[in-house]
């Protein structure tokens, strides 16, 4: 069969070859699942693979098989398999247990260990195929009726976990009801941070450089979410005027905006960390002062990466109650949609020149469910 991989290290060196199609029986105790890939999507970590900057290839292959977020349908399961059926539409979960302790719990987003486990980032083989074979433990179920949107899941169950940790941690308050979120960045996770933030009814602003009248600013007009661009009304200036923002969500991937958003908080409040910036960069910090805000300010601070079944499992609950809520709007952040494979090359261009070509999320569709 087909897949998009890459050599690992190697600079732009996506490509398409030819793999061994893998069989229900490749998982221990006759508990695997055929599953019929779909539709997979692209984001900046399959940039940051393709430029040789992230990923490892599993043991004994000297390729890594990209993409990690999937959609698919069950063509065949083993006889000990219980939780999924044939015909059922999943989508799988990305990271694998380790040896840690939290792994042991199936909470291996949360892992100690220093190697993890990732499929299609690294030392486990993506989606981005005809077929994979998995364990049912790390398949979600997806309703028929969500069926054109489930390739989203993976990216909204990011912003699920984090506004769920977010209220796990201010527990510590005993009440709190914040009011005010910031996003910074307009990229896909930044969109729907937004989109699940409005879901909370909290009252939401996001910054970026694209230009007021950008249709992303339009997009998330249509869900009562303010837009701001960043170069002419940053967060700190708005914050200024209109008062600091309960939860911050950097999402960017550039460093200094997150010195922005320990400004940008309210005391109490909650900065989110989801993006991952280049090493090289250097910014000068203001680090006492933002030491004594929140000291003084009560203010806490995560970071937050990939996520676990359960957030997967809360990730799907979000996307039919923002069906409802939001009518036809999830669909418009797929810009792009490719056929087959092939196209590849294309869907790496897109990913590439996201902001030329007007670029938010790039599907490419492997195959009909039907």
């Amino acid at each position: 069969m087909k897949a998009i991989a890459v050599k690992p290290g190697q600079k732009n060196s996506v490509h398409l070859r030819d793999v061994p199609k893998p069989k229900v029986s490749d998982i221990p105790n006759v508990r695997g699942v055929l599953v019929k890939v779909l539709k997979v999507a692209l984001d900046g970590t399959d940039r940051d693979i393709d430029k040789g900057e992230y990923g490892n290839a599993p043991a004994g292959d000297d390729y890594l098989i990209i993409g990690h977020e999937s959609f698919g349908i069950v063509e065949e399961v083993g006889p000990n398999v219980k939780e999924v059926k044939k015909g059922d539409f999943v989508v799988a979960t990305v990271r694998r247990p380790g040896k840690g302790f939290y792994d042991t719990l199936g909470m291996q987003d949360l892992t100690s260990d220093d190697v993890y486990y990732e499929r299609g980032i690294n030392l486990l083989h993506g989606f981005f195929t005809e077929y994979y074979v998995e364990a049912p433990d790390y398949l979600v179920v997806v309703p028929d009726e969500f069926a054109e949107l489930g390739v989203m899941t993976e990216p909204v169950s990011i912003a699920t976990k984090a506004f769920e940790h977010t209220i796990d941690i201010q527990r510590r308050m005993g009440i709190w009801r914040p009011k005010r979120a910031a996003v910074i960045g307009a990229g896909p996770l930044g969109m729907l941070t937004a989109w699940k933030f409005r879901l909370e009814r909290l009252d939401t602003s996001v910054f970026s450089l694209e230009p007021p009248d950008h249709f992303k600013a339009k997009l998330l007009g249509e869900i009562d979410a303010h837009y701001y661009c960043a170069t002419q009304d940053p967060i700190q200036k708005i914050a200024d005027k209109l008062g600091d923002f309960d939860i911050v969500m950097e999402a960017s991937g550039y460093a200094p905006n997150v010195v922005d958003a320990c400004h940008a908080v309210s005391k109490n409040g909650v900065v989110i960390l989801s993006s991952v910036t280049p090493k090289e960069m250097k910014v000068e910090v203001p680090v006492s002062q933002i030491n004594m805000d929140f000291v003084l300010g009560n203010k806490i601070m995560f970071g937050t990466v990939n996520a676990s079944y359960h957030h997967f499992s809360l990730s799907v609950k979000d996307i039919g109650y923002g069906m409802q809520l939001y009518t036809g709007w999830m669909e418009k952040l797929i810009t792009h949609t490719l056929n087959g494979l092939d196209q590849y090359e294309k869907a790496m261009y897109l990913l590439n020149n996201s902001g030329k070509e007007n670029a938010l999320k790039i599907v490419i569709k492997v195959a009909d469910h039907k």
